[in-house]
């Protein structure tokens, strides 16, 4: 196989704007395969979440599927369909964009570092990545609060949305307007994207680079279900890392506007979370998380490599 998906860019002199375009666009390609993946465990993390009536992840799943039936649990999934491509794609690019920034300072301070040869430091990895959550919060916001809003809403008659569109003009007449309707929850959203992309980012170079090194190969050897498997790994350190400001997020975005919201800001949410559920509260659905995870991450480097090899 070649590079692997974290470092698909190779260092062959080509225009790095073409670079910046294939790694959008092989982020996109995975984007929409991390979503057919991970949809149906996330409708289950979304509603252990935002709910006590389900005592465990088994129970929501089968509550769903008896009571909405199969298509269930693909509920608002058009809105990540469209959105999350969008995502994954500024996730790769805005992280090998950062990544080239990086390694072009160290080399300008440090002759013997030669760009797209040499390592960068694991902290370095970590700050393209988080650099890579906070860009594609932007967007991830919004996506996610529609989704989140469709996912938990009731069943049957008592639906409160038609669908992703209705869900955004009712969330901007709520909240008085478009923005404060879609970005409710957007600080802690920036924080978990930060977070979870710079330990998604950080935990699959150390995968690779730790394989290349005992196995004195170059990483472009490294085989491609071993890139899979890293790139699963790397998505349960990011759930790890990041969950309890998830929790937050799920519970900010489901919350009721004027006399009906809850949550006056992401510190109240936390302290009333803690004081209802104690620190369990905040671990609420990391069962099913950490089981999507795996498989879904893989999914997504997987495709990114296979869809930069096919384009370079």
């Amino acid at each position: 196989m070649a590079a692997s998906a974290a470092d698909v860019d190779s260092h062959d002199g080509q225009n790095a704007g073409l670079q910046t375009a294939k790694d959008l666009f092989s982020g996109a390609v995975g984007g929409i395969a991390q979503v057919l993946i991970g949809q149906p465990f996330d409708i289950v993390k979304v509603r252990l979440q935002t709910s006590t009536q389900y005592s465990s992840a088994l129970t929501a799943a089968a509550s769903i599927y008896k009571n909405e039936g199969a298509l269930a649990f693909y509920k608002g999934t058009l809105t990540p369909l469209l959105g999350i491509g969008a995502c994954v794609s500024i996730q790769f690019g805005a992280f090998h964009s950062a990544r080239r920034f990086l390694e072009q300072r160290r080399a300008s301070t440090d002759k013997s570092f030669i760009p797209g040869v040499s390592n960068l430091g694991y902290g370095e990895y970590y700050a393209a990545g988080a650099f890579a959550g906070v860009a594609n919060s932007v967007i991830s916001g919004p996506i996610e609060h529609v989704r989140i809003r469709l996912q938990a809403q009731p069943h049957g008659a008592g639906r409160l949305y038609s669908g992703p569109w209705d869900c955004v003009r009712k969330l901007s007449q709520q909240a008085g307007g478009v923005l404060p309707g879609l970005y409710r929850g957007e600080v802690v959203t920036v924080l978990r994207e930060a977070q979870a992309y710079g330990l998604w980012f950080l935990a699959f170079e150390w995968l690779m680079n730790a394989d290349a090194a005992r196995n004195k190969i170059d990483r472009k050897e490294i085989p491609s279900y071993k890139i899979a498997l890293y790139g699963g790994l790397a998505g349960e350190a990011l759930w790890l890392g990041s969950y309890p400001l998830d929790v937050v997020k799920s519970k900010m975005q489901t919350d009721g506007f004027g006399a009906g919201q809850k949550y006056k800001s992401m510190r109240d949410c936390f302290a009333q979370t803690f004081r209802a559920e104690g620190a369990r509260g905040f671990w609420k659905g990391i069962g099913p998380t950490l089981l999507r995870a795996m498989p879904v991450s893989a999914g997504t480097f997987a495709v990114v490599e296979m869809t930069m090899r096919a384009i370079n």
